[in-house]
């Protein structure tokens, strides 16, 4: 197990065309020095508030023990096989490039669809950026996909409102503590 130290190993606050944010290195220790900024109730530790959950998803006891948010949670989300749930939809901009997240799968049959999902100009589009087999432990995804230079650009502001969708399929798979970097900050 990784020292909760290492994974906070420097924070920061910048401004960006969406507002402030304070930034941390959670995935340190896997040997990603990125910046990241954790979504709103993503660390499923309060409210989910903006949080859709369908198909039986439910918080449950558990957390990634890696304390990657600066403290160790005791809540995950648990998405059963056909479940699916959707963050809330935050403002990104062009340098809003990636995001990661911690992934438990209950059987090794277990997936998460993952897609990006925007409103530009009223309309609602989703894409799915990857396919995460978690293990029968807690492990950090890969650094996904979000878009946001395209979505951005698209946009008359230069920014654009995404959501994450977690969609489970072959069995229950668990996430926690979901993160967005904004590349362009490292």
């Amino acid at each position: 197990m990784f020292a909760a130290a290492s994974a906070q190993a420097a924070t920061v606050t910048t401004s960006t065309p969406c507002g402030s944010e304070t930034l941390t290195q959670p995935f340190l220790p896997w040997g990603d020095s990125g910046y990241y900024s954790l979504v709103p109730g993503g660390s499923f530790e309060g409210p989910l508030t903006g949080w859709t959950l369908a198909g039986g998803a439910t918080t449950v006891a558990g957390s990634e023990p890696y304390a990657a948010t600066g403290s160790l949670g005791s809540l995950s989300l648990a998405v059963p096989a056909g479940a699916s749930v959707q963050s809330p939809f935050i403002c990104v901009d062009g340098a809003d490039t990636y995001f990661r997240f911690f992934a438990l799968n209950k059987t090794t049959a277990s997936t998460l669809t993952v897609s990006v999902v925007y409103t530009i100009a009223g309309i609602q589009l989703a894409f799915p950026v990857g396919i995460v087999n978690g293990d029968s432990k807690w492990e950090p995804s890969g650094a996904l996909h979000t878009g946001g230079k395209i979505a951005s650009r698209l946009s008359s502001t230069g920014t654009a409102m995404m959501a994450l969708r977690f969609t489970a399929s072959g069995g229950t798979s668990q996430i926690d503590d979901v993160f967005l970097d904004p590349r362009l900050k490292h």
